[in-house]
């Protein structure tokens, strides 16, 4: 029977009686369907908690070994064999039973940086990550804590992406990198994250650059030159500058912004006068009716690279 809605009345629909749904259902399943129906009703029944219970036994088991109290330097040994086996996930697994067992033991400490070790090597850098910020933590004035911070900083390097991906990790990795350098000025770790700054310094400007670019393609080049702009400000001392300020004076040409293309030209003829880069932005100059101060003979001159306050041209472009 229908439901009618009347006006500041609600309805909704009864369900029928059991009965009635039971006698639906019978008329649906054949005569001669019933026995192997009840057949495999009864079987769902019966199997569905053995199910239930062989899962949850798995995920209860997945990620802790079985409880086998045994020395420190026993579980340590054999995590250190799975190590050498490249055993990555069973090693991290008995370092974390290690502390487990004997939490306040010389080699709970030990195995929670082994531990953190092992994730990094299978490659789990979430899990390493997790468990050298617990390091940390816990242990501030151990003697290995350089590496812990050296280690967190290789977890986020090491999954970089390319340039036309999201950045956000390369910058999680250069703050990483140079916390380093800033805590432990003196450590070998601070030289090797002193070179990865560089990479990803210039990982970040390739970034900034990749998107001006497309900006150009789409004749958006006040958004370009925002980006190149980011590129010459932050990121002056990477490969990506001199292409920067040639990329500017392209922009600020289309713009018609003479007088800001010629001083962008100049910075580049200053800090890169002989750069194809240069030669590209003076063709481009002579082109459109100007050229740089001095023209292109004194461009590279250190006097061409002075403004009238007597700073470099470098700081007045923007």
């Amino acid at each position: 029977m229908p439901c009618y809605k009347r006006r500041g009345v609600k309805r909704r629909l009864a369900l029928a009686p059991l009965s009635v749904r039971f006698a639906m259902l019978r008329r649906l399943i054949r005569p001669s369907m019933l026995p192997a129906f009840r057949l495999s009703v009864a079987a769902a029944l019966l199997v569905a908690p053995l199910l239930a219970f062989g899962l949850s036994a798995c995920s209860s088991d997945k990620d802790e070994l079985p409880y086998v109290e045994r020395p420190p330097e026993k579980i340590y040994d054999e995590a250190a064999k799975a190590m050498e086996d490249k055993s990555y996930k069973q090693a991290a697994k008995l370092f974390d039973e290690v502390e487990r067992q004997h939490p306040y033991s010389q080699w709970a400490t030990k195995a929670q940086l082994m531990a953190a070790f092992a994730h990094y090597q299978n490659l789990k850098y979430d899990d390493a990550i997790v468990a050298l910020d617990r390091y940390i933590q816990l242990h501030p004035g151990s003697d290995q804590v350089s590496y812990a911070y050296y280690l967190k900083a290789l977890c986020y390097y090491e999954q970089i992406a390319d340039v036309g991906r999201d950045q956000k990790i390369t910058k999680q990795a250069l703050d990483a990198l140079n916390e380093v350098t800033r805590r432990f000025p003196t450590t070998e770790y601070a030289r090797d994250a002193k070179l990865k700054i560089d990479l990803t310094t210039d990982h970040l400007a390739g970034k900034e650059m990749a998107i001006g670019r497309f900006y150009v393609t789409q004749q958006n080049y006040a958004a370009a030159i925002g980006r190149f702009r980011t590129v010459v400000d932050s990121y002056q001392t990477t490969s990506h500058t001199a292409e920067a300020l040639h990329r500017l004076v392209e922009c600020y040409l289309s713009l018609g912004l003479v007088t800001e293309a010629q001083r962008a030209a100049a910075i580049l003829g200053h800090n890169f006068p002989g750069s194809d880069w240069y030669e590209d932005s003076y063709a481009l100059l002579v082109s459109a009716g100007a050229t740089p101060p001095g023209g292109k003979a004194q461009a590279g001159d250190a006097k061409a690279g002075e403004s009238k306050a007597g700073g470099s041209l470098w700081d007045s472009l923007f």
